[in-house]
């Protein structure tokens, strides 16, 4: 059976799934640039599709026109709603063995797992390029736990930011020996963790590492017998000809058409070549501060990953690309040059904010990257207030352009009501029912009811859908109303040939 893409005409325009060959046929579902389609029939003009192939109760034969799809698909990103936390899924451009997702974070919960089981077990398994680790904060590395543990499910690579959290209570002590090197007065973390042998002499034979989480959701890992590798990125690993580093395989030397550059954690070697990393500040801004960093470049188009950076992080990433030793005061001549210098690395299209929308980042970062677009994840079951006003009304400034793109997880999910009254009090009538006059069939009844009511509050999932060939960019999401032919909200951008960011309304 033929494959081809929806398409996403010149025009901006919305295309749909039809019932017949006519576009004044019943529209049965919007479709959204880049998805799939299985093709039973081409008569050149319209096209047959087979909708839901593998569920007899679900198949139909559904039409499009031909001129709505494409042989070739975009370059995708997800970011997933996993509520507090951070969790995304980049699915590469190229089709079968050559296709290469990777998992960027994956909340604290089972949001991750959910979605890698609904949209990839029906068409290709669960073997997928990497899973990337940003740093070891419950909220980005937790959902990983389930994924490692299922044998089903396998990995060529884990990444991680080579701060390793050891099986011990307290806060420096968790990675590892720190030291201040006389000759700059920095205090530096030495015990970094780099593969599996040193996951292995870590955990294995550690019995408390099945009570530690971090410990033991890499002890799952070590477990499963699809996950084959573990390596540390940093800007001193798989360092490219040009002094970049590179997601493995993702260079542009592979001329695939797109790369991942590594901007961060920025490892600093002592005099002896070993590696380190320096220490900011607090335990938690440590952590955070080294989160690898990712820039993927996709012909016109740029997204920066940007972990959970703080402010003491940005400013060290600020000073070190722009070779400098401190800060220069804002409005001078230094200042602007020390930006415009880091913009050369850092400037993107979309960024995904530091830290879920937290206030502690600095204005000569924004200003750095200064994107059309934002992506933030958070989560509205926590009390860390994210994000955060005052953020909100910064990233409008520090974007591009006159109108940029603030898209946020939390803010985009539809929720019921907490509560429904009616349905409590039917449930406690049918409860007193039960006691006065007991039934199988009532029990079973009774159980539907509490299940219903259980569910989970969430009707829409606030997930983010980023999709680009290198000359349009789409971000997209799914309106609230359920309906399945008006089904997703978007932004479309081109980059004119002057290397001016428009958008397409």
């Amino acid at each position: 059976m033929a494959v081809r893409y929806v398409g996403w005409p010149e025009d901006g325009s919305k295309t749909y799934l039809y019932t017949g060959k006519n576009t004044k046929s019943k529209k049965f579902r919007q479709v959204l640039w880049g998805d799939f389609l299985r093709i039973a029939e081409d008569d050149g003009t319209w096209l047959t599709v087979i909708w839901a192939p593998n569920d007899p109760a679900k198949r139909k034969e559904l039409f499009i026109p031909r001129m709505h799809t494409v042989e070739t698909r975009p370059l995708e990103i997800i970011f997933l709603d996993v509520g507090q936390g951070d969790g995304a899924i980049m699915i590469t451009p190229e089709t079968g063995a050559e296709e290469r997702i990777l998992t960027i974070d994956a909340g604290p919960g089972n949001n991750m797992a959910r979605f890698l089981n609904g949209r990839f077990k029906a068409y290709r398994g669960f073997d997928f390029e990497a899973a990337i680790i940003t740093h070891p904060d419950k909220d980005h590395y937790y959902g990983f736990k389930d994924i490692f543990s299922n044998p089903s499910i396998g990995f060529r690579k884990i990444y991680h930011n080579g701060l390793a959290e050891r099986a011990v209570s307290g806060t420096w002590e968790k990675i590892g020996r720190s030291e201040k090197d006389p000759s700059d007065g920095v205090t530096y973390l030495l015990d970094l963790v780099e593969d599996r042998e040193a996951f292995e002499a870590l955990y294995m034979n550690n019995p408390a590492s099945s009570t530690f989480d971090f410990p033991a959701t890499m002890m799952a890992a070590l477990k499963n017998p699809k996950i084959h590798a573990f390596a540390m990125l940093s800007t001193a690993h798989d360092r490219q000809a040009n002094g970049r580093a590179y997601l493995p395989g993702m260079a542009p030397s592979d001329g695939r058409g797109y790369t991942v550059e590594v901007l961060g954690p920025v490892v600093e070697p002592d005099s002896a070549g070993n590696f380190r990393l320096r220490r900011f500040g607090s335990y938690g801004e440590t952590k955070n501060g080294h989160s690898i960093l990712l820039r993927l470049q996709y012909g016109n188009f740029s997204v920066l990953f940007g972990g959970d950076l703080n402010e003491p992080a940005e400013k060290f990433l600020l000073r070190h690309y722009a070779g400098i030793s401190r800060m220069p005061v804002a409005g001078t001549a230094a200042h602007r040059s020390m930006i415009d210098t880091v913009a050369q690395r850092f400037r993107s299209d979309v960024m995904k904010s530091c830290h879920h929308g937290a206030s502690k980042v600095t204005d000569e970062f924004l200003s750095a990257v200064n994107p059309a677009a934002f992506v933030i994840s958070s989560g509205d079951a926590e009390g860390h207030v994210h994000p955060r006003p005052d953020l909100l009304g910064r990233l409008g400034t520090f974007g591009r352009g006159s109108d940029p793109v603030i898209l946020c997880t939390e803010i985009l999910r539809s929720t019921r009501e907490a509560e429904d009254a009616k349905a409590v009090a039917k449930l406690k009538a049918d409860v007193d029912n039960l006691a006065a006059s007991p039934t199988s069939a009532k029990s079973e009844k009774l159980k539907e009811a509490i299940q219903a009511l259980a569910k989970v509050n969430v009707e829409v999932y606030g997930a983010i859908y980023l999709k680009t060939d290198g000359d349009r960019l789409m971000t997209a999401f799914r309106i609230e109303t359920g309906s399945q032919t008006k089904k997703w909200f978007y932004y479309g951008y081109r980059l004119l040939p002057n290397g001016e960011l428009v958008r397409e309304d």
